[in-house]
This record gives structure tokens, C-alpha cells and sequence, in this order.
């Protein structure tokens, strides 16, 4: 009754009829939807629309270009997500501060709001309670979540110890004049107060950056628990790829990052594509970062290795394996030897092989097989004639029966 119910519900919302009858993008696993965050709508349109404009008739000057991409680093890195979610480093004091504006430079909500989210997301991930669940769709766990009231709540989590810290209730008691000046007036201004680039500073190093951070972070929801391998658990939906930690600044390997959250390593190995990683790194030298949290590599690996051994389970078990000895027959020497008259068999370890129709494809000579019917032939088999390969060992000969004929009893 209640599917019945919550399926009425979805039908009665005009947006929400309209993306179940079309299956957009996954939306008949979309929530009951209630209405449309129409601020997050307007930010999300007004930066994308007014980047687009910029790229279709502004010119790029060299200077912009350089400031709107170092300023997309500044509002990326290291803040929200490994210090305030996970706790995965402790930084000091000025570079708390420094985090927080450039957090909340990206307009991405405030930090408190933000790790909370996402320390949801962890705790129930892939389920009801996720605010972000893959099980809903690319659209959805990109940005529909983002876009559209719904009937979700987010899972509850101890968030107390960012309630308590100082820094993060002011930033987020003061998060709309944080954002709107770090995140869109500074950056729009400074390129034509530095070198006269008004036009390129709004739709660039502003509307542009802010479109491409709002993305790329959204793909950590999206992109990261879609495309990728699952090296460490494959029970959930996140995965390892280069290409979204290229597009999220090193976060793309979230399969290992949901192992071990509290690493302040997203990407294990030192060759793997981490910015993020490096920069916590850094400043531990100068001593701006520390206590940085590493989970213990015989720990990691044991993940790797129980995902390898699946993987080998999996694959042993889409071969075709002989049949097990307590399934065949069991005779007596006397019928093998009798049987052994009319076709060629050869006893190898207890069982009897039937070869009568391998004679001609046999390596070492069909002569070998035929003077050796009725025999005992395992010490040759095993070295004493030929030392037999793998592929030996494991070949299923072509015949109209089973390779092991059956056992042999001795009496």
C-alpha cells in the first residue's frame, strides 16, 4: 500500500510525473518530489550561463586565465572534505581560517552544513539515508539531490565536534557574506582592478571557476560511484578512476577513500594522481599540518588481496573443472584391464583416462598411448617419461565421455 501511495504522491508533482514517464536519467529511482530549490537552481544557472557567454565572446587574457585557475585550486583544497568531514589531519590555526574562506569561496554551502552531509553519505552510503545515493541515478547523486525538494532526510551523525569549534559556527553564522565576497566579488574584481580585466574576471575567474568547482565536486557524488574499478570492496558503489580524480582534484579514488576515510590520502600509492594529498603533505614540512592520519599498509592490502581472491573465485568458478573423483565410478583392476582391450585407457593417480580418441593429437606420439592401454602410468606422467605441463594436467580430452572414465580399485 504504501508503494501505491508514494507512487500517487510522485505522479501528482508535475516535474516529478514528467521525469517518471521518461525515465530521465534514471528518475523513476528518483524520491517523491515536492518542489524545486529554486535559489540552488538560480545560482547553479546564473555562474554556468554567465561562464558560457564569457567563453562564446569574451576574450581570454593570459593573466585571467592563470588567476581563475589558481583561484580554483584555492577553493578546492584540502578543507571541507579530509579536515572538517573526516579529521583525517589537524592544521593550525591560520590554516584553518585560510580553509574555511576558500571552502567557502566555492558557494557550495557552508562548512558545517557541508561535512555533515557528507558524514552522512559515508555512514549510510548507497542507502535511504544517504543524501546522495547512487541507487537513484547519475542525475540524481550529480545534481538533482541539489535541485529538488524531496521527502529525504539525510541519515543522523555526531557532528558535535564541529557544533563546538569556534571557527567553523562563525563561518557558518556568517557564510552568505563569506561566500558572496571570497566567492564571487574577490574574484571578479581583482582581474580588473590588477590589469583592467573586468569582463574576463566576472565570467572567468568568478562564473566560470565557480561552474567548474560546483561540478567537480558533484562528481564525487556521481561520477566517482559509477566509472572506475572496486580494488578494495566492490558491497558498494564507489570506485577508483583517474579520470574523476582529475576532474575532483585527486578524489576519484573513492573506493579506497570509503575503506579508510580517515586517511588523508585519497590516492594510496605516491604515483597516483592526488593533489590534495601533496598539499597536506607539504605543509606537515613547514608545520602548518600534522598528526596526519595514514591507515597501515598491511591493512590495505589485506583489502586488496580478499578483492583479488574474489575476483579469482569468481573467474574459477566460469571455468569448466572436471568431475569430482567421489562422483565417478569405481571398478576393479580386473574390468580395467579387461576394458582396456577394446579402447586405450591409462590409469594416472588412481584414475582411468580414456585416450582412444587423443591417440592422434598427442604431443609425445600416438605410439606412447597405445603401448601404455592398461597400464600404470602416473611415475611417467609425472617426470618419469615427460615432466607434463599445466595445461596438460588440466586438458579435457574431446571424447564422447567424460576424461576421468572412472577409479580404480585395487584387489
Amino acid at each position: 500500500m504504501r508503494g501505491h501511495h508514494e507512487d500517487a504522491q510522485r505522479r501528482s508533482s508535475p516535474v516529478a510525473s514528467f521525469a517518471h514517464k521518461h525515465n530521465l536519467l534514471g528518475c523513476r529511482s528518483w524520491p517523491t518530489i515536492r518542489g524545486v530549490h529554486w535559489f540552488n537552481c538560480a545560482v547553479l544557472a546564473a555562474s554556468s550561463s554567465i561562464g558560457l557567454y564569457g567563453a562564446l565572446y569574451v576574450h581570454v587574457r593570459r593573466e585571467t586565465a592563470v588567476f581563475s585557475v589558481a583561484y580554483f585550486f584555492f577553493s578546492m583544497i584540502a578543507g571541507y572534505h579530509r579536515l572538517y568531514s573526516h579529521r583525517s589531519y589537524q592544521a593550525a590555526y591560520p590554516l584553518q581560517i585560510f580553509l574555511l574562506l576558500a571552502g567557502a569561496s566555492a558557494v557550495q554551502g557552508s562548512c558545517l552544513w557541508w561535512a555533515r552531509l557528507h558524514r552522512s553519505h559515508h555512514r549510510y552510503t548507497d542507502t535511504e539515508k544517504d543524501p546522495y545515493n547512487s541507487n537513484r541515478g547519475l542525475f540524481w547523486t550529480h545534481i538533482g539531490w541539489m535541485m529538488f525538494r524531496s521527502d529525504t532526510r539525510a541519515g543522523g551523525v555526531d557532528a558535535t565536534d564541529l557544533q563546538k569549534d569556534e571557527l567553523v559556527k562563525w563561518q557558518h553564522e556568517q557564510y552568505l557574506w563569506i561566500a558572496v565576497f571570497w566567492g564571487i566579488v574577490l574574484p571578479a574584481v581583482l582581474p580588473g582592478l590588477l590589469w583592467g580585466d573586468w569582463m574576463g574576471g566576472l565570467c572567468f575567474a568568478c562564473a566560470a571557476r565557480m561552474t567548474m568547482e560546483h561540478h567537480s565536486t558533484f562528481c564525487i557524488n556521481s561520477v566517482a560511484h559509477y566509472l572506475g574499478d572496486a580494488p578494495y570492496d566492490d558491497r558498494h558503489t564507489p570506485r577508483d578512476n583517474l579520470a574523476s580524480a582529475i576532474l575532483t582534484m585527486g578524489e576519484g579514488y573513492h573506493n579506497f577513500h570509503h575503506q579508510f576515510p580517515m586517511d588523508y590520502r585519497n590516492a594510496f600509492r605516491w604515483y597516483q594522481y592526488d593533489p590534495t594529498k601533496w598539499f597536506i603533505a607539504a605543509l606537515e614540512c613547514v608545520g602548518l599540518t600534522r598528526q596526519l592520519r595514514r591507515f597501515p599498509s598491511n591493512e590495505i592490502r589485506k583489502s586488496a588481496f580478499a578483492m583479488s581472491v574474489k575476483r579469482l573465485k569468481k573467474e574459477q568458478d566460469g571455468i569448466g573443472w572436471e568431475v569430482r573423483g567421489s562422483d565417478l565410478e569405481v571398478v576393479e583392476w580386473a574390468v580395467f584391464q579387461e576394458e582396456s582391450k577394446t579402447r586405450i585407457l591409462i590409469l594416472v593417480s588412481g584414475f582411468v583416462h580414456d585416450v582412444t580418441d587423443f591417440v592422434d593429437e598427442h604431443p609425445g606420439g600416438s605410439a606412447l598411448l597405445t603401448t601404455s592401454s592398461g597400464k600404470d602410468m602416473t611415475s611417467a606422467f609425472f617426470g618419469g617419461v615427460y615432466e607434463h605441463s599445466n595445461s596438460a594436467h588440466n586438458v579435457r580430452i574431446p571424447t564422447h565421455g567424460p576424461r576421468f572414465f572412472c577409479s580404480v580399485r585395487w584387489i
